[in-house]
């Protein structure tokens, strides 16, 4: 139905579903703080697993349908594509904390561990990638190891939240993961909970009105599926995360902001096992285009560069933001210009 709409009117729905679907992810991300308080399970889990998974939902849809319906390509650049776009935008964060490198800041030992496991499970398709052509029942094995490698390092990020063996050195710039209301933890999360799932709804809604659009443009003008994926859905269904990333900023909750968009791109790995049992051609990761490979290694290298500001934790670079938030930059804009102009 929505791919047979006029281009005015595909534009006006895919709008319409992007901002539906960032007001839905401000709303979140102050339910996620309150969440975090509540349930005394801390800032940076609850934006890794609650918030990332929530404001990912749109992008999840996204690759599914496509995924369902034959394309490849644009099901897996939407994946990867959306991993270097909310990877950067860290670093435009970085640009609104002032006081010092918001990767600084934040120091927290399940941040740090994330952003590994986010690194093994970038790791997983390459190999899958560079492997034999094989699968079972459509699905290629990778993508169960990947599934099972997820939820394995949720459970371990847990832990590391709970029991960490180290600790990050406390400076004047550090901020402390606190609830601002001393009487919010002793509050029922029911209700906050319940909103926040409703939330959830209204981001999937939004995702596969924004799916649907981005496969109708590929169809009837021709554009790279790789293109639309990774520049295209990839951008609009990641702004959730760069609005929900923003909000946490000024409100203070610094691992909040930095455990949603590694949380989030943790997540947006599961894209790729959803697409995989969703595409019925065989394996996915053996279908795709060298466009797909490209965005999926600049994802990895921008989560190294992340991985090595959070343990270097530089207090100021140039402009008061972090050496890492400028490398990220250049590396993006890079490939950007590579993806339009190559």
């Amino acid at each position: 139905m929505i791919a047979a709409l006029p281009l005015p009117y595909l534009i006006a729905a895919t709008l319409l579903a992007g901002a539906a679907v960032v007001f839905a992810s401000i709303r979140a991300t102050r339910l996620a703080d309150i969440i975090a308080d509540r349930t005394r399970m801390g800032e940076a889990l609850i934006g890794g697993l609650i918030l990332g998974g929530a404001t990912s939902i749109a992008g999840v849809i996204v690759s599914v349908d496509a995924a369902s319906s034959g394309d490849a390509s644009y099901a897996f650049s939407n994946a990867v594509g959306g991993i270097a776009a909310q990877t950067l935008f860290l670093a435009i964060a970085d640009l609104l904390h002032k006081r010092a490198n918001l990767e600084h800041a934040a120091a927290e030992p399940a941040n740090l561990f994330q952003t590994v496991m986010l690194i093994i499970l970038l790791s997983l398709p390459l190999a899958a990638m560079a492997g034999p052509d094989i699968a079972y029942v459509g699905i290629h094995p990778v993508s169960l190891l990947l599934f099972l490698a997820y939820l394995v390092g949720v459970r371990i990020a847990a832990e590391v939240r709970e029991r960490p063996m180290w600790q990050a050195v406390d400076t004047d710039e550090t901020r402390e993961d606190a609830p601002e209301d001393p009487e919010e933890a002793r509050r029922s999360a029911r209700k906050p909970a319940l909103i926040f799932a409703g939330l959830v709804v209204i981001m999937a809604a939004g995702g596969w009105v924004i799916g649907q659009s981005g496969q109708a443009v590929i169809s009837r003008y021709g554009l790279a599926s790789s293109l639309v994926g990774a520049l295209g859905t990839a951008v609009i269904t990641s702004l959730p995360e760069l609005v929900t990333t923003l909000v946490a900023v000024r409100r203070g909750a610094l691992q909040l902001a930095v455990g949603g968009i590694i949380g989030g791109n943790t997540f947006d790995t599961l894209f790729l096992v959803g697409a995989d049992i969703a595409y019925r051609d065989g394996s996915i990761y053996h279908a795709v285009e060298g466009n797909d490979l490209y965005w999926l290694a600049t994802g990895l290298l921008m989560t190294g560069v992340l991985l090595a500001g959070l343990i270097v934790r530089q207090r100021r670079g140039p402009g008061r933001i972090g050496v890492e938030s400028v490398l990220m930059m250049a590396i993006y804009g890079l490939a950007l210009s590579v993806e339009i102009f190559a």
